[in-house]
């Protein structure tokens, strides 16, 4: 028994033994490197020998990794120490080599150093600390030198349209500023009415930590062509201009909606695109195209980061050490299919109206115009609209900031060609079949209690297919949508895209048919009211089968020169013979003395179309607000089609004044 306790206190004298073994440098640098490869400089700092501890504080050690690596954006770091097979004897001091890589805003950073590790007593206990200096930041990182990082700024794509013409180009602007310190109070009071600034914010960059008497300290741009403006800023004595460049757009409100404009990243806009390569210093694209296509246009930073040597005590200027480089890449030209001055003849016609108007080629898909009414002016708010003027913009109640041609509105009596094609599909509408209407008022029975469908031209005669779209009748196409069923006439709309992405570069809100959960809602959608909602992309796009050289296929609407062109959508959407027999019926809409579109007919340039006015109320008896449609093609040379939709047209013409002003555009560019 004796022998078995002594035995035990060996084994267990033997274990104190191993436990208090100190441990060896290669497993100390190890953990050290790896507390590095996770960035924990405040355990590293735990690691350093007292010498190096003398030179830096922990706070300053782990503030000065912090800072570079954040400032260098340093990514997949990856420190590499393999241990030798043997491990060293044991000296005071012993040295390893290790590999470091890394990226960085410039590149991948990559070098091999030396670590020297000496071993020390503290506690009464020995152990083996790292001997650190800057050079283990960067080899050639001397105490005393700095890190710089330089960018340089690519030049942003321009973008072009159909025929070259900018709408979208890198020009020049007049940077406005005064002389510092020459600047008295009778110069802030007209300075800062004509550069709509308050004179606390003039005051406030005029007494920024950098700005030294005689320095010129800018204030604002100002674009070139507002001479009159600029003529009475250089009038004040203290005042100078500069020519600097700045994004314009030579189109104006014509192509803001469309085109979009540029501004400074933001702090939320750079979280969101930091793992793209953004950067604080970045000017992005804020609206339309610009933020769209920003990737594209933007282009990509050259980026240099360099270790400015410390400079000689003989005053030699200082030397720099490139760590990485990365070479500034410009942005690509987009060109559009669009055509400028079809958008700029479009968007005149408008005139103020608060609407929206698009044009393409139906054979080809290719857009010619997106209009939007009102506008705003995309160089004013490329250079920075006063609080005042976003605020009157915001408040405008025409919603001069709102991109109409995107979003989806019930359509109104334009639906009703697209009702006629399901009908016709199914076997619910029969072309010579006369559907006895009498009145103007009609409900599927009772049940309907209050509501009835109405429709303007009331009469005895019996109305066939080509009447109703001649007269735009109500109630034969609410009754076509309840005799075609909701089932078929929702899978009918969708053939024709509605419900889902139009794969259009500029994003659309999808067209939809809404729920039709009642037959007064399927009823009320025959004639395009209850929930149905369609852009006016989608109204041209869906118009396409009707034009004869594309036998019943619906085109893509394209906005990029360089995509195909006459894409087919949907194929065969409409039999050939249904879309010529609407057709044919559409030419009766403008052609016929009785056409709700008869006012755009013009000699010798025979137009198709639809008119509409879609009525947004809350039920029944209330008056509501009309929006007025007109769609119209050429039927001999289909090489244009425009869509108009003017919002509140109640008690001014309805659906007469987009056709009068459709009529205006086919007069100018056909």
């Amino acid at each position: 028994m004796k022998k078995l306790v002594a035995i035990m206190f060996l084994l267990v004298a033997f274990t104190l033994v191993g436990c208090s073994k100190e441990p060896t440098p290669e497993e100390r640098f190890s953990d050290y490197i790896a507390l590095w490869n996770k960035q924990k400089f405040d355990k590293m700092y735990d690691y350093l020998s007292k010498d190096a501890k003398q030179n830096i504080t922990k706070e300053e050690f782990t503030n000065r990794y912090k800072k570079i690596y954040e400032d260098l954006q340093i990514t997949d770091l990856k420190i590499d120490f393999k241990k030798p097979k043997k491990d060293k004897e044991a000296k005071e001091q012993v040295h390893y080599s290790f590999t470091a890589k890394m990226n960085s805003v410039a590149g991948t950073i990559q070098f091999t150093h030396k670590a020297k590790l000496q071993e020390e007593e503290r506690d009464d206990k020995k152990n083996w600390y790292v001997d650190w200096n800057t050079e283990y930041i960067f080899p050639k990182l001397k105490e005393g030198d700095t890190i710089g990082l330089s960018t340089v700024t690519p030049k942003r794509g321009e973008i072009l349209d159909r025929n070259g013409n900018g709408l979208a180009v890198n020009g020049q602007v007049y940077e406005v500023g005064v002389v510092a310190g020459k600047a008295d109070e009778a110069v802030l009071e007209p300075l800062s009415a004509l550069l709509k600034m308050s004179k606390e914010q003039i005051n406030k960059a005029l007494s920024a930590s950098w700005v030294k008497p005689g320095m010129f300290v800018p204030l604002k741009k100002v674009p070139m062509d507002d001479k009159e403006r600029i003529s009475q800023l250089v009038a004040l004595e203290p005042v100078q201009t500069r020519k600097v460049g700045a994004r314009i757009y030579p189109y104006g409100q014509a192509a803001a909606q469309l085109v979009g404009y540029v501004g400074a990243i933001t702090e939320d806009e750079l979280a969101k695109r930091k793992e793209k390569g953004y950067t604080s210093r970045d000017v992005i694209g804020k609206r339309g195209l610009e933020q769209v296509l920003d990737e594209q246009l933007k282009g990509t930073s050259g980026v240099k980061i360099v270790i400015k040597k410390k400079a000689g005590a003989d005053g030699a200027a200082s030397e720099e050490v490139v760590l990485a480089e990365k070479p500034v890449a410009d942005g690509k030209d987009v060109k559009l299919t669009i055509d400028a001055d079809v958008q700029a003849s479009v968007f005149e016609e408008l005139a103020g109206e608060a609407g929206t108007v698009a044009a393409m080629n139906p054979v080809t898909g290719e857009t010619l115009a997106l209009v939007s009414s009102p506008s705003f002016d995309p160089n004013q708010a490329a250079l920075g609209f006063s609080a005042e003027e976003w605020k009157a913009l915001q408040e405008d109640k025409q919603q001069p900031l709102t991109t109409r041609f995107k979003q989806a509105y019930a359509p109104g009596s334009v639906l009703k060609p697209l009702t006629a094609a399901v009908g016709l599909a199914n076997g619910a509408i029969k072309p010579s079949e006369a559907v006895p209407i009498l009145g103007a008022q009609w409900q599927k029975d009772k049940s309907w209690g209050g509501y009835f469908v109405t429709r303007v031209h009331a009469g005895t005669d019996s109305v066939d297919l080509e009447k109703a779209l001649v007269l735009s009748d109500n109630i034969y196409f609410a009754q076509a949508a309840l005799k075609i069923g909701k089932d078929a006439f929702v899978d009918g709309l969708k053939k024709f895209g509605f419900d889902e992405e139009l794969g259009y570069t500029f994003p659309l809100e999808k067209s939809v048919t809404g729920s039709l959960d009642n037959d007064i809602a399927l009823a009320d959608s025959g004639y395009g009211q209850g929930q149905i909602q369609m852009s006016i992309v989608h109204l041209l796009s869906s118009y396409t089968p009707f034009v004869s050289v594309n036998g019943g296929n619906m085109i893509k609407p394209v906005l990029l020169a360089d995509e195909k062109q006459g894409q087919v959508l949907k194929e065969a959407v409409v039999s050939a013979e249904h879309a010529g027999l609407i057709a044919a019926d559409l030419r009766k809409v403008v052609g016929d003395a009785s056409g709700t579109a008869h006012a755009a007919e013009m000699a010798d340039y025979p137009l198709a179309g639809k008119t509409g006015t879609a009525e947004i109320k809350q039920k029944q008896g209330e008056t509501g607000v009309e929006n007025g449609w007109f769609i119209a093609y050429n039927t001999n040379e289909p090489s244009l089609m425009v869509a108009m939709m003017v919002e509140n047209v109640q008690g001014r013409g309805g659906s007469g004044i987009p056709v009068k002003l459709v009529k205006n555009i086919f007069t100018k560019i056909k």
